[in-house]
């Protein structure tokens, strides 16, 4: 009787569950995907400057906790960084003048996963940015890798 009605909970919980998964927009598995793949990319890409909780690295790299400015600047990171980055840069009211180099080596999906961790973490909640923004993004580049 026991074991009938373990079994008969443990069937209810799992289907609770699956509902629960079903019922999510693709939207939000897109998301819970991209913040999943872009934490690992932050880490292996970006934690050594940019810090683990996105603290930045004194004089060198600017912090990520600026949400204002990574707002303003959301259509640009894509080419950042794809691109690299020459030139001040202001963050949270101090300049930072050092080099951040180019990762090319990053598809669009990987760009765009980055950027979603990167706008949803560290106190940023910036939503979704899918892959096909940044193939866009990346059109329009500048030039130089001065933003």
């Amino acid at each position: 009787m026991r074991l009938r009605n373990l079994t008969l909970c443990i069937i209810t919980v799992a289907t609770i569950l699956g509902m629960f998964l079903s019922c999510q927009s693709q939207e939000e598995l897109d998301m819970r995907n991209y913040l999943s793949n872009g934490r690992s990319l932050y880490e292996v890409k970006c934690r050594n400057c940019h810090g683990e909780q996105g603290e930045g690295l004194g004089e060198l790299a600017p912090p990520l906790t600026d949400s204002l400015s990574l707002k303003k600047k959301k259509k640009q990171l894509s080419c950042i960084i794809k691109n690299g980055l020459e030139g001040e840069i202001q963050v949270h009211g101090k300049v930072y003048n050092e080099k951040m180099p180019a990762f090319t080596e990053l598809t669009d999906m990987e760009v765009a996963q980055l950027i979603v961790y990167i706008t949803n973490s560290f106190g940023n909640s910036q939503g979704h940015y899918p892959y096909n923004r940044v193939t866009e993004d990346l059109k329009n580049c500048p030039s130089s890798a001065q933003l």
